[in-house]
Parts: structure tokens; sequence; C-alpha cells
């Protein structure tokens, strides 16, 4: 039975594009929702001070403000969760996201793009956020995907019955 016709979310943070790229592949494929979780202060251009910065919230694990968005999770059953594997866990927005918003009896489905990292440690971040939510299998990529970002994100929502 495809979970397709269950109201989706496609959430994610995005600083360089990777991981928007990658839920606007999501969204075309399973519909639902598309939203881009943004900071209430965007994070510098410059990847050396966007590293700094990073490091500096994950460490002390602040939880960054978040623009102001409608409440889109209510009214979801499945919410996809994107990050930028940032320090082997998930981009400080994206903590503060799940943190703000009860997501219990949810199914979460992580997916995050890197740079050599994989997923690090961000399904256990994700689940230790989110404890009483659901979860199916995770996806990574490398960057942007490259060519084969569209095929691998399709035979990963194939194996998890999200498309035809």
């Amino acid at each position: 039975m495809s979970r397709k016709s269950e109201p989706i979310l496609v959430a994610y943070y995005s600083h360089s594009g990777n991981t928007c790229k990658i839920a606007t592949l999501i969204h075309q494929a399973v519909g639902g929702t598309l939203h881009e979780i943004q900071p209430e202060v965007p994070y510098p251009k410059s990847y050396n001070a966007v590293l700094d910065r990073a490091k500096q919230e994950i460490k002390a694990g602040y939880h960054p403000p978040l623009q102001p968005t409608p409440d889109l999770v209510t009214s979801c059953d499945i919410i996809f969760v994107g990050t930028p594997n940032w320090w082997s866990t998930i981009a400080p927005p994206i903590a503060t996201f799940l943190s703000e918003h009860d997501l219990s009896g949810k199914t979460i489905i992580p997916f995050c793009t890197h740079g050599g990292g994989g997923l690090g440690r961000i399904d256990k971040e994700i689940r230790k956020l989110c404890p009483h939510a659901a979860f199916l299998t995770s996806f990574k990529i490398y960057g942007s995907g490259g060519q084969q970002a569209e095929s691998e994100v399709s035979a990963w929502l194939h194996r998890l019955g999200m498309n035809d």
C-alpha cells in the first residue's frame, strides 16, 4: 500500500542549495507541502564562517530562532526532514524545528546531504528530539548528488513505498 495518499510535509534546511535540491526531488515525487526552514539570522555566505558558527552552536546545544511560519506539522502524518551534515549531526535550525513541534505519532523520514561524513549522528539526534515518532529508513547523498540524484532519490522512495 502506498503512503503517498497520507498528508506529507517535506521540511528542510539548506545552506548551499544541496539539501534544497534533494528536498525538491522528494516533493516532486511524493507531493505534499515543501517547506524551507530558515533561521531568523541567516548563516554567513563564507564557508569557513558557517563552519565556525555551526560548530559553536552545535557544541553549545544552541537552537537558533526560526523565521515565523504557519503550522504545517499538525495536519501531516509523514514528515521528511532534510539537513546538511554539519559536524556529523543535524544543522541547528533543524534542531530548533524538531524541538518546537510535538511529532508524537508522526512518521519521520530523515535525509541528508554531506561532504563525506554520511549520516554521521543525524538519525540518532533526530530520534532523540522526536522520541514518540515512528521512523523510516534515512537517505544520504554526497553533495547535490550530481546527475544520479533523481534516480537515487527515486530508488529510495520506491524502497519506502512512497512512489510508484
